[in-house]
């Protein structure tokens, strides 16, 4: 195992936890935009999954590879040799894990809660990637949504949608659009997708109105250190599907946000910052906010070409400004 020691002086060293690289698509990766940047700035890159996480006597490790990136299609990373190394090692580390938020990803959230506490900068903080789950996070901002309820009956939510007429329900757990259902009191499938949703009243669910303005798109918002970008990226549902997921045949528009956006932001930002959630994506549908993407938000890579922008380079300027001379201090 290398000692933290190690890593030379005044140079700052990231780490990141992600999904296999070799199976993302580069151009529009979000976390692949992150380490494009935190490499031109110069930093160590260091990279691992999930499974390269361990803790030994208290100590948080990581089986850690050096990793080079480069903007291509189709030769886009190249991996040095693992070595085992304690994550205090690092002075940022990026936590990038899609979900589904199961008990694997809550136990990699445990040792980065070691890594934090020996002083690293984690991103976002794993007590927030606890705390704020991506559907029901928007129950603390009651005033930027439509009417919503989180249950685990089929009566409640049956009730909701004669009261509501056209609705949608949706697991807490997933991304990307996955087992949403539009459902109005009429439907003669209504029983069987409840049943089927809640698992038989089992599983807490999310039900909502219908927001019939998600045919202009559901915007994705990027606030960075609790400032929004000044542009979203409106996915567009495609032909035949209600649902604004670039993963469910979307297509992508990019528009500058409007005041009700910014007031969303302004409602929600505070609290963001509060939790330690340097990086989340808003999803407003209207004039509505519908989720607030905590784990491992997307669309940079869209809006910074559309708009000559650098997302993750205005992250990495929190970052640095975080760490402070934190990297100079450092015993070698």
């Amino acid at each position: 195992m290398t000692d933290s020691r190690e890593i030379s002086r005044g140079r700052f060293s990231t780490g990141v936890v992600m999904d296999p690289i070799a199976g993302i698509k580069t151009y529009k990766d979000s976390t692949f935009a992150m380490l494009l940047e935190a490499q031109r700035r110069g930093h160590a890159v260091w990279y691992m999954e999930p499974g390269d996480l361990f803790v030994r006597d208290g100590v948080a490790l990581g089986r850690m590879r050096p990793l080079e990136v480069r903007d291509s299609r189709e030769d886009w990373f190249t991996l040095g040799a693992g070595d085992e190394r304690e994550l205090a090692s690092l002075d940022i580390l990026l936590m990038r894990k899609d979900p589904p938020f199961d008990m694997d990803y809550v136990y990699s959230t445990y040792m980065l809660d070691l890594a934090e506490q020996a002083g690293v900068t984690v991103v976002n903080r794993p007590q927030a990637l606890r705390d704020a789950n991506e559907k029901f996070f928007i129950t603390q901002f009651p005033q930027c949504c439509v009417p919503t309820l989180v249950t685990r009956s089929s009566e409640q939510i049956k009730a909701f949608v004669r009261e509501h007429g056209l609705s949608v329900v949706k697991p807490l757990e997933g991304m990307g659009g996955e087992s949403i259902f539009q459902v109005r009191p009429d439907d003669p499938n209504l029983n069987v997708i409840l049943e089927t949703i809640t698992g038989k009243d089992r599983d807490l669910v999310m039900a909502q109105r219908f927001i019939p303005e998600i045919s202009a798109g559901d915007k994705r918002i990027i606030v960075v250190d609790g400032e929004p970008v000044p542009w979203a990226l409106a996915r567009v549902p495609g032909a035949g599907d209600f649902r604004g997921n670039l993963a469910r045949g979307a297509t992508g528009e990019g528009v500058p946000l409007s005041e009700r956006d910014r007031w969303i932001c302004e409602q929600v930002a505070p609290e963001l910052k509060r939790r330690g959630i340097v990086f989340a994506g808003l999803d407003v549908i209207g004039d509505w906010l519908t989720e607030i993407n905590v784990t491992s938000p997307t669309c940079i890579r869209e809006l910074d070409a559309g708009f000559g922008l650098n997302i993750a380079g205005q992250l990495f300027d929190a970052l640095e400004t975080m760490r402070g001379g934190a990297v100079e201090g450092r015993e070698c």
